[in-house]
């Protein structure tokens, strides 16, 4: 009978990598209970089975880490706009939310980081999720240069549609976090009103003429 094989060994970078994002959950789960500024380095280390010294080989600081959970954060929300990133119309505004729904309910402890450190806490992690929805809302504009109907418009009201549209869909997330049942008949009121909300700026773009020299 031969001898099992042997399991190939975790490569030095991988593990490096794989307590790094040990380093980021764990912030993230304590952050959760009493938000990031309260929580501390050793604490962060401790749950991640490293001594405090060994948290500087993954980041120069926790604000440094704050930084990167605000980035790993809009990442998922760039994946829950996917959907509101297509051509936009007022028949898709359900298609979008049920995708967004799905992505708030999955990532909750994300979402909620976002909410709560978007106009709080540490200074320098507001500054970055500022940031990246400001990104996100020019990547949104640049998608929507891309539609035939908006062929005409100018960056300024690309810029100003991009806004509204992220800004009502980041609504509709904080608004989700509010509902204590998933499912119930609150958070279909909630989805209701968002679709509502995506369906009259789509309809307003529509009716929107751009302006000429």
């Amino acid at each position: 009978m031969s001898a099992a094989p042997t399991p190939a060994p975790t490569s030095r970078a991988a593990r490096k990598e794989r307590t790094r994002q040990t380093l980021l959950d764990t912030a993230l789960s304590l952050s959760t209970e009493r938000g990031f500024a309260n929580v501390s380095l050793r604490e962060v280390a401790r749950g991640a089975g490293i001594v405090p010294t060994a948290f500087y080989r993954h980041f120069a600081s926790m604000d440094e880490l704050g930084i990167e959970l605000a980035a790993d954060t809009m990442r998922v929300l760039r994946s829950a706009l996917r959907e509101a990133r297509r051509t936009p119309g007022p028949g898709n505004a359900r298609a979008s939310l049920a995708a967004l729904l799905t992505q708030v309910r999955a990532h909750e402890a994300a979402f909620r980081f976002l909410a709560r450190e978007r106009n709080g806490g540490q200074p320098e992690v507001a500054r970055a999720i500022t940031t990246e929805l400001r990104l996100l809302t020019r990547e949104l504009a640049v998608d929507l240069a891309r539609i035939p109907a908006l062929a005409d418009w100018d960056s300024d009201d690309l810029g100003t549609a991009a806004d509204l549209l992220v800004t009502a869909m980041l609504q509709i997330v904080l608004d989700l976090l509010d509902v204590d049942r998933p499912g119930s008949a609150t958070e279909a009121e909630v989805l209701a009103r968002g679709e509502k909300q995506m369906r009259i700026v789509v309809l307003g773009m529509g009716a929107w003429k751009p302006h000429r020299d």
